[in-house]
């Protein structure tokens, strides 16, 4: 197998610094992060929206599916997260992706259990804070991302080279990532690894419906907004729901207002039923760059062959 060495693909034992997002409903199943993981780079499960006896049977088949690094990526904000923790630990995952929490939460107890422990942050002071409590390496999250980007809106080629100036630890970019060339930029602006996540919602794997991924094949790059300030930030493809949104942002309509045309769009409505018009169609600027629905696999290769094209089209120093 193709093999890439960074200081991501040692620490985790993978062949290629390829990351797939821990993405709510489409990869809370084993398909995705299986294939990518036997494909050579991390597949992860997303346990953030499952239900215990759902994840407990995502991870026994995660465990007999590859004997290649998965992981799992927890939000520590979810409901009943102590409960999820203990349930984790029992499958012994070889890596978590915590987020939205402090890591002194999980920290010891995964390391006792030889699981390496990765902490997503979107600022360097997030991101020194969490390197000050012990993990192991740190994905690197900046504006471009779907889902939710770093308050502070910092482009990600701006952060993960500030980060890696702040901090000695391994590190994962994420956002606005799509292809093998993006993956060279971020390896050289000091990451070990990037994340892809619309890109490989455009898989077959992908547990989401036809329409979600048809919707991030149509988009352009200025095809996402951001919208829910001061409910929770969310960057999402172009549609009612975003536009309605926005209007009420820009008209300063109050908080009680926006928060329940917030709250009753949903990503599980688009993601599962493929409502585009007024679901939550969460995705990142590189949507723009994706055009085609493929299996994880042929994505992993891909995104290799590109990085290879990306490394040897850079001109010699003369």
């Amino acid at each position: 197998m193709t093999r890439i060495s960074t200081p991501v693909t040692r620490l985790l034992g993978i062949d290629l610094p390829v990351v797939q997002a821990g993405m709510s409903w489409a990869s809370s199943s084993s398909a995705l992060p299986l294939a990518v993981s036997n494909a050579g780079g991390l597949g992860v499960v997303a346990a953030g929206p499952m239900r215990l006896p759902d994840l407990s049977r995502v991870l026994e088949e995660m465990a007999a599916g590859t004997d290649r690094p998965w992981a799992v990526n927890l939000p520590l904000y979810r409901a009943g997260v102590d409960e999820v923790i203990d349930l984790v630990l029992r499958h012994r995952p070889p890596v978590l992706i915590a987020s939205q929490g402090g890591p002194r939460r999980y920290l010891a107890r995964f390391h006792d259990v030889g699981t390496r422990c990765l902490h997503v942050v979107a600022g360097v002071s997030h991101a020194v804070k969490a390197a000050s409590s012990g993990v192991d390496g740190l994905v690197v999250v900046g504006a471009e991302a779907g889902g939710h980007p770093p308050p502070a809106m910092v482009a990600t080629s701006v952060l993960v080279r500030a980060v890696s100036r702040a901090v000695p630890l391994p590190l994962i970019a994420s956002g606005g990532v799509a292809d093998g060339y993006g993956l060279a930029a971020m390896l050289a602006l000091g990451a070990g690894a990037a994340q892809f996540g619309t890109r490989f919602l455009a898989s077959t794997e992908a547990s989401v419906h036809s329409a979600y991924k048809e919707a991030v094949l149509s988009a352009g790059v200025d095809g996402t907004r951001t919208v829910g300030r001061g409910l929770g930030v969310i960057r999402a493809l172009d549609n009612d729901f975003t536009a309605r949104m926005l209007s009420l942002e820009a008209s300063g309509a109050e908080e009680s207002l926006r928060r329940k045309t917030f709250q009753a769009s949903s990503l599980k409505d688009a993601a599962l039923h493929g409502d585009v018009v007024e679901g939550k169609l969460e995705a990142g600027q590189s949507a723009g760059l994706v055009d085609s629905v493929l299996p994880a696999a042929e994505i992993v290769a891909r995104i290799v062959r590109e990085y290879r094209e990306a490394r040897d089209g850079l001109p010699p120093v003369g």
